[in-house]
């Protein structure tokens, strides 16, 4: 693959560097200006990306999307957790006779789908007609609770691959009951810490393959953090790559936490912490809205499709290219639980594509439903269609005013 950058006659392939050090090093070439990062200074092209800030989306744009939601079916591949939420009661404390120590005694639980898994439960939310899951489970209880739990918010899981050489990933999550509410404690997790087996990738990349030819979406939630031990291993990514490059006709959109850099040919969410983190600068720092913008340009530019950059409060950025347009925030009143508002973004988003709304008017349903997720509290939220409905009326008229 190759680029060139805007206002130079340079081009960079991808093999034997890192593509961001070389559209770097090309900038130089170019009119320059430079911005300071804390770590290191970066050059980069003073007119680097061009502007936009109007998105018109109206009710009977809304509607129209809703209106299509039942006929679409999409694909969710990725890494499935099992969200374990369990109500603990100190009054009932016990003393382990084993070890002295406190048992603690469990009074409720619950159980959802997570990370892709999260997605998967808003896209059924939303009313998405057909929602198949594919990913990796053990033959265990948590494995057993998952797939029970993607069927039961009516979620296809027969292309699941179940396999005792894996845990489920699973997150354990505490909550003692105080008189002023709950309080969560230490979080358990079970996680994959050994790379995945080359049949299991076979079996995830034959299985991509064939569900591709039946969906209109493709989501990709790539969670683990551990290289190639989890569903989206580098030979996955390529699989993709390669469909992305020969399927016009597919929506494929990827989200991952730490691997964004690796994928190719496809669209991409991620926030401006792990965008800035993907061109090697500090993620911790509060990140300078230029510096995003510009290496939101190069994401874009590097993997040959638009990237959608959430920032929080402050609503999104989709880059096309060289165009970069601010999506808003849908306002709405606090106290808020942000847990999961990222994968209510990304069904939002993908929802919408699928119904044939641009990458901005997507980015601003996507917004739309993130902005009900978070108002509930102590879960990972959903949305459904009405409340949809109704948050984008009330943001319109405010809007009006």
């Amino acid at each position: 693959m190759k680029l060139r950058l805007k206002g130079t006659q340079d081009t960079i392939s991808d093999r034997g560097r890192p593509l961001w050090l070389g559209l770097l090093q090309m900038a130089e070439k170019a009119s320059m200006c430079r911005v300071n990062t804390g770590r290191q200074s970066a050059i980069l092209p003073e007119s680097f990306y061009k502007e936009f800030k109007v998105v018109k989306m109206d009710i009977e744009q809304l509607e129209s999307i809703l209106s299509k939601l039942k006929d679409i079916s999409i694909l969710v591949l990725g890494d499935y957790f099992l969200d374990k939420y369990l109500l603990l009661d100190p009054a009932l404390d016990e003393k382990s006779i084993e070890t002295g120590l406190t048992a603690y005694q469990v009074v409720g639980k619950k159980l959802y789908p997570g990370a892709a898994g999260t997605v998967t439960n808003n896209l059924r939310a939303l009313g998405v007609g057909k929602v198949i899951a594919l990913g990796v489970a053990g033959e265990d209880g948590e494995g057993c609770e998952l797939i029970k739990s993607l069927q039961a918010i009516g979620v296809l899981a027969d292309n699941m691959v179940i396999t005792g050489e894996r845990f489920t990933p699973t997150y354990i999550k505490a909550m003692i009951i105080e008189e002023d509410g709950r309080r969560e404690i230490n979080r358990i997790d079970i996680k994959n810490r050994i790379p995945t087996s080359r049949w299991i990738e076979d079996l995830i990349i034959e299985r991509l393959v064939k569900l591709s030819r039946e969906v209109d979406a493709v989501v990709v939630l790539d969670q683990v953090t551990e290289k190639d031990c989890g569903t989206v291993t580098g030979r996955v990514r390529k699989k993709l790559a390669e469909l992305g490059d020969t399927r016009s006709d597919l929506v494929i959109y990827a989200d991952s936490r730490v691997y964004t850099y690796f994928f190719d040919n496809i669209l991409i969410k991620c926030n401006n912490h792990e965008l800035l983190k993907t061109f090697h600068y500090d993620p911790d720092k509060e990140p300078e809205e230029d510096l995003i913008r510009k290496c939101g340009v190069m994401l874009s530019l590097k993997n040959n499709r638009p990237v959608f950059v959430t920032m929080g409060s402050k609503g999104q950025i989709v880059f096309e290219g060289e165009k970069v347009t601010e999506i808003l925030a849908v306002p709405a009143e606090g106290p808020f639980d942000i847990c999961g508002a990222g994968d209510a973004t990304t069904s939002g988003i993908i929802s919408a594509l699928c119904c044939g709304a641009s990458y901005c008017d997507a980015a601003l349903f996507g917004n739309t439903v993130a902005s009900i997720t978070i108002q509930q509290l102590g879960t990972t939220g959903t949305a459904t269609s009405e409340k949809v409905l109704n948050r984008f009326r009330e943001y319109k008229l405010k809007e009006a005013l």
